[in-house]
Order: C-alpha cells, then structure tokens, then sequence
C-alpha cells in the first residue's frame, strides 16, 4: 500500500508578462522540478494553471476608457442602474469606474446586508437590531449613514465601501436593497453586476418593466478601439466573449485584467507539451477562484464566473467514491483490521464503473465537479499573495485506498 496519497506542489515561475509564451515557460518549471526536487510525473497527474498568468501571457487587458465606451454604445450616455455588484476594490471598482465614464448617471444598488458572495456592509444582527427587512426595506445613503453611522468598515479590508464607491466618479449615487426591482424606481436601464444569479436579476428586471437589461458579461464581449492620434485607431483592448468582464480584476488604476479567453487551446498545447517532456498523459486545468466559504468572514470566495474555465478531458464529471468510515463503521464493523482492510480494498475494486449515486456507502461524499474540488485545492496551494506559484502540481489525485 501507498503510504501517501493525493499531494499538492506549488511550482515556482519567472514572472509572466504580455506575449509570454506560457507553455514554454511552464515546461521549463516542470523540468527544473524534476531536476532539482527529486519528482516523476505519472499518468494521471494533473497541472493547474492560474487564470491569471494565462490571460496575462494573452495580453488580455482592457482600461477603464475602453469600458466607458462599451458602457456607452449600450446606454447612450444615459442614467444606468448597477444591480448587486460585490464589494471588492479588486473585482469591480475599476469596472464602476469605467461605467461611470459612460454615463450621464449611475445608480448603484447594493445588496445588504452582504453581497452576492458574502461580504459584508453590516451583520444579520444590525439588520435585525433595527428591525429591517432587506428585501422590502430600500435605504437611501442617507438611511444608511442615519442608522449605522457615517463610517461602516468592512471587517478585513478596513474600506467603508459606501463611500469608497461613491468616490469614484461625481454623477455615483448609492441605494441599498436585496430585492433588485427597486432600482427600477430610479432608472429602466440597468447593468446586472452579479456574478452567479445574473440570469435570475436579469430574468426579474425585465418581466418587472426594464427597457434595457444587460450583465457584465455582456460588456467587453468583443475588442473596443478608441480613436487615437490624428484621427487613427488605436490598440485594440481585449476581450471575452463568454463572460465579458466578469472575472477582471485591477490592474492598476486605469486598467483591468480580463478573464482569459480561448484556454482550451492553452490546454490543449500544454498537455501535448507536457507528453514530449515526460512520456505521459498529464490532465491540465486553468483555474481562477476556488468554490469555498470562510467560515469566519462568511466571504464564499468565488468571485470568477466558473472556478476552471478549461481543462483536458480526464477531468470530466463528479468523484464516484464509497465512504471508508461508513464501511468501516457498518458493512464490517465485526472484521478483524486485516480483514477489514480486505474487505474495503475488494469493495473499491469492485466499484469500478457502477454509479454510486444514492447508496449509503457513498454517504457523505463530495457532490461536486471534480473540476470545482480540483481548482479550489489549486488557488489554496497557490493562494492569492506572494507565493510565486500560478501553477500546481497535483499527484496521486485518482488513487484510493486500494492504490499499489
């Protein structure tokens, strides 16, 4: 028996810039591992690659300018509404930016007491201290600061996010509500700035009476060409067109980094790549925001629209694994720790293409895409920081207790 089993390694990199070739670069960091720590890839092993690195290598940027006129083809300059954007000077303040450049007007509407993915304006417990309900209570900015006091900091970040988006441009102007058919009170074009329920919010602000709805996803679907000098078009910004600008963040304070398009290419090359290098198949993902929630801050974590955007065939669909305390503890409970061994090791085997889906020896086991389990396990082994490793190798992922 194998006495490890999954492990997780962050593989270090140069920095990636613009027009880097990313396959290359990430080759090269695989050989020097197998050099220097001692490691030998096997079939199965599995490659994560950030999302970041892989838009970055893309050249896969956009400024705020370019957003305001992509803002502006839709509305025509006028007053827009910003239904449920998350509270995030990484995520969205650069695109609250850009949509203000746009238009005339912008009416933010901000979900409390937290947004979409948990972060919060105020607590449950403020909420239910004055008697509110978010849903059909609508606060004005001026409600907000009577009730909860002219400075409410986020917890971890410290910025007051009321405020901090107002800031942004002049014609910004703040409400609050959970229910989004209030923004309609105030204007009938509306941009839905939510990540996962967009299709609901759009799907309600259009049976409600919105002329116009569209999403972030909507915007910068395609490349934006401002004039430049003496008349001639300049660079092109870019672009995605399955999700638009959802899953950017900030670059630097004129412009954003876009979620990388056309990955399956990337994927494709780097898993042929990878075969030449060592003889085997080695499955690749591209990973953006892992799906879990922090326990303390209630944060869900996932503000990408899809934690893997691309990845190799091989990780297709959902684990079907039996849950070794169950069998321990019940079908043989009454073995000896041999047998009970062998007993265990014959039920894995003998699982082998037969769904486990609603047995009890599968209880309590993850019902989740092994893509979803697989890119959330990356961005913690890589984190968000200084850690140097937008790639991750991961081994051992496909083996079980019956593994030799």
């Amino acid at each position: 028996m194998r006495v490890i089993g999954t492990r997780a390694l962050g593989l270090r990199t140069p920095i990636i810039r613009e027009s880097d070739d990313l396959v290359a670069v990430l080759c090269q960091s695989v050989k020097d591992a197998i050099k220097h720590e001692n490691i030998r890839i096997n079939d199965g092993d599995i490659i994560g690659v950030t999302e970041a690195v892989v838009a970055r290598s893309q050249g896969n940027y956009a400024t705020v300018e370019q957003i305001a006129a992509d803002v502006k083809s839709h509305f025509n300059n006028g007053h827009v509404g910003v239904v449920f954007p998350i509270l995030s000077r990484n995520r969205f303040a650069m695109l609250l930016k850009g949509i203000a450049q746009g238009s005339q007007k912008v009416t933010v509407l901000l979900s409390y007491p937290a947004d979409e993915v948990g972060n919060q304006l105020i607590t449950w417990d403020d909420v239910d201290d004055k008697k509110l309900n978010p849903y059909s209570d609508c606060l004005s900015e001026a409600d907000y600061r009577r009730l909860f006091g002219n400075e409410v900091k986020h917890r971890f970040t410290g910025i007051d996010y009321v405020a901090y988006y107002k800031s942004l441009n002049s014609n910004i102007e703040i409400i609050l509500c959970a229910d989004p058919k209030r923004i309609l009170e105030h204007t009938d074009m509306i941009i839905a700035a939510d990540i996962h329920t967009r299709a609901r919010t759009k799907r309600a602000l259009l049976t409600a009476g919105a002329k116009k709805v569209i999403g972030l996803d909507d915007l910068l679907t395609k490349p934006v060409t401002l004039p430049g000098a003496n008349g001639a078009g300049g660079a092109p910004s870019g672009y995605n067109n399955l999700y638009g600008l959802l899953g950017s963040n900030k670059a630097t304070e004129e412009r954003v980094k876009l979620f990388p398009r056309d990955c399956d290419d990337f994927v494709k090359k780097m898993q042929e790549a990878l075969r030449e290098i060592s003889g085997k198949t080695v499955e690749v993902l591209v990973y953006g925001d892992g799906g879990f929630k922090d326990p303390v801050g209630g944060i869900w974590e996932l503000a990408d629209p899809v934690v893997a955007p691309a990845f190799s065939s091989g990780l297709t669909g959902t684990p079907n694994e039996l849950k070794l305390k169950f069998l321990a503890d019940n079908n043989f409970a009454n073995l000896s720790k041999e047998e009970a061994r062998e007993a265990i090791e014959k039920a894995i085997k003998a699982k082998a293409g037969i769904d486990q889906m609603g047995k009890m020896e599968s209880e309590g086991t993850t019902p989740r895409q092994i893509t979803d389990l697989l890119g959330s396990l990356c961005d913690l082994v890589s984190g968000s920081g200084d850690k140097g490793t937008p790639a991750v190798l991961i081994q051992g992922y496909f083996d079980n207790y019956a593994a030799t």
